[in-house]
């Protein structure tokens, strides 16, 4: 008995010198951490609006959209997202039961922020979650056309680099569709791309045409995204094996 009355002091010191957080605490600091994840996974340098940012965010496991300000990550200070998260803890000390709290975080995006920067605690706004709308449809990838169009040449005659862009002009394709051609050593790739939004598979369509072969094929998933390398020139004239 002696000993335990010695001891409850010290716990006591332990606890109010805040080494032991209650459940209410750490469950705080466990919705902070879902917020600044999702801090991280907005992060990046491509311009997107305002929209753009909060339908991203919305997207997030764990995360409601309740206020985006801003017109652009690249004017003025950026765009602040204000989300709500949830976290969870247990602590034998202070309950008795497991305590579940929703909080709420500003959210920062703009190129001038840090990796892993911490949200700031804000009251959460009045009213529903915002919901936006689904992006665009990207414009189709020409593939039938490509494959129908492009020349084949003989494993004895020469690619023309000149042929292949009149092929590619002949199409007429969406504005949004960027091409990009290239000749290396008598092969001439070509690359029919439309611009990604930094998290998902891009869309793109590949094209290798060499003596003796034509080929044209979408990358798979895993290669097209953010990172990869296979929406790329350099995929089209040397193709990266396929992912087993």
């Amino acid at each position: 008995m002696r000993r335990i009355l010695l001891l409850a002091p010290l716990l006591l010191l332990t606890v109010g010198c805040g080494v032991v957080q209650s459940s209410d605490e750490e469950a705080t600091d466990a919705a902070r951490k879902v917020a600044r994840r999702a801090g991280e996974l907005l992060h990046g340098q491509r311009p997107r609006t305002a929209e753009e940012v909060g339908r991203s965010a919305s997207g997030i496991d764990g995360v409601e959209v309740l206020r985006v300000t801003g017109a652009s990550t690249h004017d003025g200070d950026g765009i602040d997202v204000v989300v709500r998260t949830s976290g969870t803890a247990y602590n034998g000390w202070f309950d008795v039961e497991e305590v579940t709290v929703s909080r709420c975080f500003t959210v920062r995006v703009s190129p001038r922020t840090e990796w892993g920067e911490e949200p700031r605690d804000v009251d959460c706004p009045d009213g529903l979650p915002m919901t936006f709308p689904p992006p665009p449809e990207p414009p189709p990838l020409p593939y039938e056309e490509l494959r129908t169009k492009l020349p084949r040449v003989s494993e004895d005659g020469r690619v023309d680099e000149a042929e292949v862009r009149r092929v590619l002009a002949s199409l007429d394709l969406h504005p949004e569709i960027r091409t990009e051609v290239e000749a290396d050593g008598g092969r001439v790739g070509v690359l029919l791309s439309v611009e990604g939004n930094g998290f998902d598979a891009q869309d793109c369509l590949l094209a290798h045409v060499e003596p003796g072969g034509t080929d044209v094929w979408v990358p798979s998933r895993i290669q097209r995204m953010p990172g990869e390398g296979g929406c790329s020139i350099g995929n089209a004239l040397d193709p990266q094996p396929s992912p087993h």
